[in-house]
């Protein structure tokens, strides 16, 4: 037992003294049982501060600490490396959190939150005083990373982690490179077109021999943790084996039967079953969709080059850390939505990107020349009725650059935003100017009082209460409206559940600590990267790409890692495998075990979060918790159960 401890409780500048009698605290902690140091300080987590914790530990010889402050998720790391410095194990240190349980919680009752404060701390000190050293736990890490999505950040996170020396392998679910960024034309972000910038990126990717990229291909299944991830990658064929002389792929092209939508203009033109988006998509090999070509043969007869008999392949891949990077889907408005899918000039906002691209001198769609476009904001973002409620904020800043880009392509363009407040933050605000100065109409409602698309006599009409203009009503006699759709999700969503991701309250993967730990996941070894986290512009996605890559590598560069040893121990004896503990673990950690006398639960280390789950289901009373003793436990409920 621990009988020469250190107690410091630090006033956080005012967050925690503000509300908190820390005097009062330290006085009625001083003479707990093993506690011979009891210190405030302004600061706890100041460079001075740690100083002086070093000294008092190696001076006074002290077997515990704990600090009274701010939540564990800021600074446990902090401490547990000053305990570190000073010779004492990591895991004798208690972190007690009296900010935001205490003084945040309680600001409007000082003298029951030095009370609850006495509590939380006098409590860490009984925790403290059955801590014991731990060791970490070593495992061994496979140095390769397996990046999933190959699209702006999925490419630069793997040419990253190349540059570093890590063998990647790079897996698409389509069969080109690029994701949504391979779609515009023009950036507001860049300068480059974004065919330029997949081009560039794909010409350096291509120049590692340590990338391996897999295009078609999908993870049926995985195995393994940290370090030792086991992937299987199914890949499906492209049904060409090269490029057809001579025109002879255009030629199998003119001739296929088979018209679907082209997904890559969002469905406003047509492709055949054999494809090839545009000339700078990449990989440049061709595809036949055998998911609706008819097998006809005409195909076969101009290019010999094409073979409908390939199967599937299914490869083992052994990597270290997992990043995620698969993207997200543009909104798609539900019918009759400001008159999606009713009024026929009604599109989206990737539509209409994907149509100015399409044409050159004049604007046309539905064989009508445009002129008058009206713009309608925060479709599928900040939904009033719906699940949607964040802001996607890439739209404002894309449609006013689009705005401008459309207006100095094609003459006598007339703008008209139908918006609920324009948020093109920080240098993009350079776009709205430039919209203004050059005519663009700004109108703006609330949100219980939406724009409305109608259809009379043949012309759509969009109407407003103006609130810019003190609600009065306007309407605007539209050639094309274009719906400003946000960012969702992606609908095809297996990976996330294969791996069992976590997901915030707006569907996209959540990583543990927006800015503490802003890449990682609570399952270790994974990372996330890109749109696939939340709404990003390229430049975001990239940066939060080579932040993914970074942590990554840390993960597999030593050749082996350093676990957390708070982990779940089953004593084998007492165990008589229920399978309840296995049920409950929501990371798969518990497995069965049959050493020919009985059948009994162990714990997998590498995968284990020490959640402590499975210790109350256990009906032997067979689990316990490194860190989190039975002793520990019942010490800290007697200390908070004290008058």
């Amino acid at each position: 037992m621990n009988n020469n401890i250190g107690v410091y409780i630090c006033h956080c500048g005012g967050n925690i003294s503000d509300y908190v009698d820390v005097e009062k605290v330290k006085q009625a902690i001083a003479t707990e049982e093993g506690v011979t140091l009891a210190k405030t300080t302004i600061f706890a987590c100041a460079d001075s501060n740690q100083k002086e914790m070093v000294e008092d530990i190696r001076q006074q010889h002290l077997n515990g600490v704990v600090v009274a402050s701010c939540s564990p998720k800021l600074h446990q790391i902090t401490f547990r490396a000053v305990t570190e410095r000073a010779g004492l194990n990591k895991y004798n240190y208690v972190h007690a959190n009296i900010r935001e349980q205490v003084s945040w919680a309680h600001s409007d009752n000082k003298p029951g939150a030095t009370e609850k404060a006495i509590h939380i701390v006098k409590a860490a000190i009984a925790k403290v005083r059955y801590a014991k050293s731990l060791d970490p736990i070593i495992i061994q890490s496979q140095k390769a990373v397996a990046i999933i999505g190959a699209g702006i950040a999925g490419m630069k996170a793997a040419i990253q982690l190349a540059n570093m020396g890590c063998p990647v392998y790079l897996i698409e679910r389509e069969y080109f490179v690029g994701g949504r960024v391979a779609q515009w034309d023009s950036l507001s972000t860049s300068s480059e077109t974004g065919k330029q910038i997949i081009t560039r990126l794909y010409q350096e990717l291509i120049k590692h021999n340590t990338i391996t990229l897999f295009t078609g291909a999908e993870i049926s299944s995985y195995s393994g943790s940290i370090g030792d991830f086991h992937l299987k990658v199914n890949i499906k064929p492209r049904y060409i084996n090269q490029q057809c002389n001579e025109g002879g792929l255009q030629k199998a092209i003119d001739v296929c039967p088979v018209i679907l939508p082209d997904e890559f203009n969002f469905n406003i033109t047509n492709r055949k079953a054999i494809y090839h988006n545009f000339p700078s998509e990449y990989p440049q090999l061709p595809v036949v969709d055998m998911v609706h070509c008819n097998r006809c043969g005409e195909c076969l007869k101009i290019c010999g080059a094409i073979d409908l008999d390939q199967k599937d392949e299914l490869l083992d891949i052994h990597v270290g850390s997992i990043l995620m990077a698969t993207g997200f889907d543009p909104y798609t408005p539900i019918d009759g939505e400001f008159g999606y899918n009713q009024i026929n000039n009604v599109i989206t906002l990737p539509q209409f990107q994907r149509l100015i691209n399409l044409n050159e001198k004049k604007l046309i769609f539905n064989e009508k020349e445009i002129r008058h476009i009206a713009y309608i904001y925060c479709v599928g973002s900040r939904q009033p009725e719906g699940e949607n409620k964040y802001c996607s904020r890439y739209c404002c800043t894309t449609t006013i650059h689009i705005a401008n880009v459309t207006r100095r392509k094609f003459k006598e363009i007339n703008n008209y935003h139908f918006t609920r407040g324009v948020r093109t933050y920080g240098k993009q605000e350079t776009l709205y100017r430039e919209s203004l100065a050059n005519g663009d109409v700004f109108l703006q409602s609330y949100e219980d009082d939406l724009p409305v698309v109608t259809s009379e006599d043949g012309k759509t009409i969009v109407k407003i209460n103006d609130i810019l203009t003190m609600k009065k009503s306007m309407e605007i006699e539209a050639d094309l409206v274009v719906l400003v759709t946000g960012m969702v999700p992606r609908a095809e969503n297996s990976i996330g559940a294969l791996f069992k991701l976590p997901k915030g309250r707006d569907k996209f993967f959540n990583e543990i600590h927006m800015k503490l730990r802003p890449v990682e996941t609570v399952i270790d070894g994974i990372t996330i990267s890109g749109a696939c986290q939340g709404p990003k512009n390229v430049t975001e996605a990239i940066n939060s790409a080579l932040s993914a890559a970074t942590k990554s590598f840390s993960y597999v560069s030593k050749g082996e890692l350093e676990l957390e040893p708070i982990i779940a121990r089953i004593e084998k004896d007492a165990c008589t495998w229920c399978g309840a503990c296995a049920n409950v673990c929501p990371y798969d950690a518990i497995r069965i075990e049959n050493d020919g006398q009985k059948e009994y639960a162990v714990i997998n280390n590498a995968v284990c979060k020490g959640c402590g789950m499975c210790l109350p289901v256990c009906p032997t009373d067979a689990i316990d918790l490194t860190a989190y003793s039975n002793s520990e436990i019942e010490s800290m409920i007697d200390a908070l159960a004290q008058d």
